[in-house]
C-alpha cells in the first residue's frame, strides 16, 4: 500500500504499485524515490511514515518526517527562513546521527510544498508498547534503562540539542541489538529557533518540565522528563495520575506494583525535582549516582525459574472459577460456570470425569448419577487428604461431597440456601470447613455429614478459608476483614483489618509464618506471625481474584481479572514472572512438587505452566 503525504488528503491509503494519489492526484514518492506505507507518527510540526527506499531492496525500510512550513509558525514578520533552519536541522541530526543510539539521517530533501527527513529505520517496539504487553517494569529495568539513555543523553547535550520530548514512545526497545534507542529528534528544534508565540507547548503533556512548559527548556528539562517516563513504567500510570495538584507533587510510590529500594527512589525523585536547583543538572551527574553493573551466567535456584505454558485444556463451556490438585499431584479438580466438574490427568491434560450439572433436560434422567450434580456454577473445590474425595461448593448453595474411586456422589450435606464461596479441608484431620455468601462459616464432619458448628462473625460474603497448621482456622470476607478462629470453641481471636475493598482471597505459607492477603482493592497485603503487616504490594490493575502458596513457601501467585497472573518472592515482595490468559483468571493452584502452576479463567480454558531451569547471562544490579 502507498501511502498520500498531502495533511488534506481524505483517501491517503493508494494501491502498492501507484505513483499519484486516486483521491487528490498528488505525487505519492517522495523525491521519487521514498514511498510512504503508514503514518506511525504525528505533532504539531509534521507527520512521520514507515517508507520503503525504492531505489534499495525491498526490505530497505527508512522513516520519512515531513516537515511543513505551515505547522511552524513561520510566515510572521521576522520569522527565520525555513530554507535556514532545514540546513540547520539536517546538519545536526548528521552529527547525533552519529551516535549508535540514535537513528541516522540517510537523506533529506525539498519537495513538493514540505520539508522531508529520511531516517534509519529501528525495527522494534517503543517502550509505550513494550508496557503494554509486558505490564509494569521491575526495578532492574529502571536501571538498565537508565544506564543505557543517560550516555546518550550526554551526547546529545554535548552538542547544545536538548530533546524536549522524552517520553516511552520516543525509546524504541531494538528487535536486534541490546540498548535501547532515542527517536524523534527535529520537529521541536525548528520551534527552538523560531518565535513561539506565549503559551506554545513543546513536548507531551504530563512529561514535561515546569520550566519546559514555561518555554525555557534546559539540559535538566531532558532528565526531568526521563524521571517522569521511569515511574510511568515501574506503575503502568500515566503521569497525569501519578501528580497530585493538591499537595503539588509526584505521588508515584503509592502505586508500585512492586518494591524498589531507597537507592531507586532518591534517584528518581531528585530527577523529579520542580525546583531547577534541586534537580540533577546533567546526565553525567546521574550516572554517577547509578550502581555499577556486572555480567555473569547465573542459573536459576529461586523455584521461581521460568515459567511456560505447558498445555491448554477446554472441555467446560463457561468461565472456570474454581481449581484443585490432589495430595498426589496426579489429578486436577476444575469447576465451572456450566455447573459441572471435571477431573483431569495433571502431567497429560486428559480429561478423565465429568460430574454433570442439574438441568431441566436432565432433571428426571437415571444417568450415572449426572442428575445429582449441581443446578449452579461450581465456586469452590477442594481434596481431602488422603485425596479419596473431593467437596464441590456452588451458588445452588449446596457441598457436594464426591468418591474419587468410585466417581459417584457420596452426600449432599444439608445447606441453608446460600451460595457456598469457599471449601477447605484441614489438612491434620477430616474436618470440612465451608463459607457462604451470608457471611456464615460452617464447620462438617464429613464421614457423618455431621455439622458441628457455626461461625458466624463476618457481616458479608465469605471469599476464603485456610488452615493454620497450629489448627486455627482464618476466613476473609467481602467485609473487608479477615478473622483467625479458634476451632475448638468457635471463638474470634483475632481480626485484621486494612483492606479498603473486599478481601477475595487468603494463603499461608506452608509453616504458618506468613499470611498473605489479596483485595478488590488491586493490592496485596502480608502479615507476620504476630498478626502485624509485613509489606503491601500493589499488584494488579484490576481486582485480584486468587492466591496460591508454592509449596517452599518461597513464592506465592497471584491471579486478577485484569488477565494476569504474576509470582511473587515472599521475602522481598519483588515480582518473578508474568503469566498471561486472555481474560479475567479466577483461579490458580500449584501441585505439590511445585513444578506446575495450573489457572483457570473467564476465557473458558485451564492453563498447565511448567516450571524451568533457566540459564542465562543478565547484568547484576
Amino acid at each position: 500500500m502507498s501511502y498520500c503525504l498531502n495533511p488534506v488528503c481524505q483517501k491517503p491509503r493508494n494501491a502498492e504499485d501507484a505513483k499519484f494519489c486516486q483521491n487528490c492526484g498528488a505525487k505519492l514518492w517522495v523525491g521519487d524515490r521514498y514511498q510512504a506505507l503508514e503514518v506511525i507518527g504525528q505533532g504539531g510540526f509534521g507527520r512521520t511514515f514507515l517508507a520503503i527506499d525504492k531505489q534499495g531492496q525491498k526490505s530497505d525500510r527508512c522513516v520519512i518526517k515531513q516537515i511543513l512550513p505551515r505547522s511552524l509558525g513561520l510566515n510572521s514578520p521576522g520569522a527565520p527562513r525555513i530554507g535556514d533552519l532545514f540546513q540547520r536541522e539536517v546538519a545536526q541530526l548528521t552529527e547525533l546521527g552519529q551516535h549508535p543510539q540514535i537513528p541516522r539521517l540517510l537523506d533529506h530533501l525539498a519537495w513538493e510544498d514540505g520539508f522531508y527527513l529520511i531516517q534509519q529505520y529501528i525495527e522494534g517496539q517503543n517502550l509505550e508498547q513494550v508496557l503494554e504487553k509486558e505490564d509494569t517494569w521491575s526495578e532492574a529495568q529502571i536501571w538498565e534503562l537508565l544506564a543505557d539513555l543517560l550516555p546518550v543523553l550526554q551526547f546529545v547535550h554535548s552538542r547544545q540539542v536538548i530533546h524536549r520530548d522524552i517520553k516511552p514512545e520516543n525509546i524504541v526497545r531494538p528487535r536486534s541489538g541490546s540498548k535501547l534507542v532515542l527517536v524523534d529528534f527535529g520537529a521541536s528544534k525548528y520551534a527552538e529557533k523560531t518565535t513561539a508565540r506565549t503559551g506554545t507547548l513543546i513536548g507531551s503533556a504530563g512529561y514535561v518540565a515546569p520550566e519546559q512548559a514555561m518555554g525555557k527548556a534546559v539540559f535538566a528539562s531532558d532528565l526531568y522528563s526521563l524521571g517522569v517516563t521511569c515511574v510511568h513504567l515501574l506503575t503502568g500510570i500515566h503521569p497525569f495520575d501519578l501528580y497530585s495538584v493538591s499537595e503539588d507533587a509526584w505521588v508515584w510510590r503509592q502505586y508500585l506494583t512492586q518494591p524498589v529500594t531507597s537507592r531507586l527512589r532518591k534517584v528518581l525523585d531528585k530527577l523529579l525535582q520542580r525546583g531547577l536547583s534541586q534537580r540533577y543538572q546533567s546526565a553525567a551527574e546521574v550516572l554517577q549516582n547509578l550502581p555499577a553493573a556486572r555480567s555473569q551466567p547465573t542459573k536459576s535456584s529461586h523455584p521461581s525459574g521460568l515459567w511456560i505454558c505447558d498445555r491448554t485444556l477446554t472441555g467446560h463451556e463457561g468461565e472456570v472459577t474454581a481449581l484443585s490438585i490432589s495430595p498426589s499431584g496426579r489429578t486436577l479438580a476444575s469447576g465451572s460456570r456450566d455447573k459441572t466438574v471435571k477431573l483431569w490427568r495433571l502431567d497429560s491434560g486428559e480429561l478423565l470425569h465429568t460430574f454433570g450439572g442439574r438441568s431441566w433436560s436432565n432433571l428426571w434422567s437415571n444417568i450415572s448419577g449426572s442428575t445429582l450434580g449441581h443446578q449452579d456454577r461450581i465456586s469452590a473445590l477442594a481434596f481431602s487428604r488422603n485425596g479419596r474425595i473431593l467437596a464441590s461448593g456452588s451458588s445452588d448453595g449446596s457441598v457436594k461431597l464426591w468418591d474419587l474411586a468410585k466417581l459417584t456422589l457420596i452426600s449432599t450435606l444439608p445447606g441453608h440456601g446460600w451460595e457456598i464461596s469457599a471449601v477447605t479441608f484441614d489438612p491434620q484431620s477430616f474436618l470440612l470447613a465451608s463459607g457462604s455468601g451470608d457471611g456464615l462459616i460452617q464447620l462438617w464432619e464429613p464421614e457423618t455429614n455431621e455439622l458441628l458448628a457455626n461461625l458466624a462473625q463476618h457481616q458479608e460474603r465469605v471469599s476464603a478459608l485456610a488452615i493454620h497448621p497450629q489448627g486455627q482456622l482464618i476466613s476473609g470476607s467481602y467485609d473487608k476483614t479477615i478473622r483467625l478462629w479458634n476451632l475448638s470453641n468457635g471463638q474470634v481471636i483475632r481480626t485484621l483489618r486494612g483492606h479498603v475493598d473486599r478481601v477475595s482471597a487468603l494463603t499461608l505459607t506452608p509453616d504458618g509464618s506468613v499470611l498473605i492477603t489479596a483485595s478488590w482493592d488491586r493490592t496485596i497485603k502480608l502479615w507476620d506471625s504476630q498478626w502485624e503487616q509485613l509489606r503491601v504490594i500493589s499488584a494488579h490493575r484490576d481486582r485480584i481474584n486468587c492466591l496460591a502458596m508454592h509449596p517452599t513457601g518461597k513464592l506465592f501467585a497471584s491471579g486478577s481479572e485484569d488477565n494476569s497472573i504474576k509470582l511473587w518472592d515472599i521475602a522481598s515482595g519483588s515480582r518473578l514472572a508474568l503469566l498471561r490468559h486472555s481474560w479475567g483468571v479466577n483461579a490458580i493452584a500449584f501441585s505439590p512438587d511445585g513444578q506446575r502452576l495450573v489457572s483457570g479463567s473467564a476465557d473458558e480454558t485451564i492453563k498447565i505452566w511448567r516450571r524451568t531451569e533457566e540459564i542465562c547471562t543478565e547484568k547484576i544490579f
